[in-house]
């Protein structure tokens, strides 16, 4: 590992259970949660080469897991300059500079930046919230853009996505079940075809509170959904399948 400066209220924590990659997190910027985490699982990468972006990228979470899946090239992008910043020290850190670009800009602005078309896989754990006025926004900055969508909405994304990935290639996205038909019309709209659906649940009997979606660009129509993914067992500990991707058993 290499050493990096830590500032504020930042801290480093372990990624994996295995202790064999290590993130700087920030309570008031931004810290990973297990979204990051299935949707880096869920994701199909190839595994030999291969171009991927992840939009929204955050402190570069799933960049650092999708490196464990791959040797294909992984690019991230980040808006908001104090996390593009952990960011670039994460993948630092973790000695992953070859293997990770990260760039600081806007999703909808990249034109002249990222060629269009051009990767294998495009990756997104957007902002979840619609924000009519600011009286809906968090009080921290940091954390309304990171939920809100305050510079991107989810059409913003879904087009974003479309333009980068290449013909036949694929987009995963993880979101809430309350914008699915809205992410299905929208894919649909952009020519990204739904071929994958999966609901995660906190547990038995409760509703779903996550999704992970995945379409192909110019893809046919044929939609799989996959079996539901349950978090916690009703003793509020994980449950087997939960584990086995959270602490990166398969």
């Amino acid at each position: 590992m290499v050493e990096v400066e830590l500032y504020d209220d930042e801290r480093i924590d372990y990624l994996l259970a295995d202790n064999s990659m290590k993130i700087i997190q920030s309570p008031s910027a931004f810290s990973f949660s297990l979204d990051a985490v299935l949707l880096a699982h869920f994701a199909y990468v190839p595994f030999k080469k291969g171009k991927i972006l992840d939009l929204c990228t955050g402190n570069g979470v799933i960049p650092l897991l999708l490196s464990r899946k791959t040797k294909g090239s992984i690019t991230g992008v980040e808006i908001q300059d104090r996390i593009y910043q952990m960011a670039t020290r994460n993948v630092a850190m973790n000695q992953l500079t070859s293997q990770i670009e990260l760039i600081h800009g806007d999703l909808n602005h990249l034109q002249t930046r990222l060629l269009q078309s051009h990767f294998d896989v495009v990756t997104c754990n957007p902002p979840y919230f619609p924000t009519p006025s600011k009286t809906e926004h968090n009080h921290n900055e940091y954390l309304t853009i990171a939920r809100h969508e305050v510079y991107c909405t989810l059409e913003d994304v879904i087009k974003a996505c479309k333009r980068y990935v290449r013909p036949g290639g694929k987009v995963a996205m993880v979101h809430r079940p309350g914008r699915l038909v809205d992410i299905i019309r929208l894919f649909r709209k952009y020519k990204l075809e739904p071929k994958r659906l999966q609901f995660v649940y906190p547990k038995q009997g409760k509703e779903a509170n996550m999704l992970l979606i995945e379409g192909t660009r110019d893809g046919k129509a044929d939609l799989k959904i996959l079996p539901p993914l349950y978090i916690y067992q009703a003793n509020g500990s994980y449950t087997e399948e939960a584990e086995d991707i959270i602490y990166d058993r398969k």
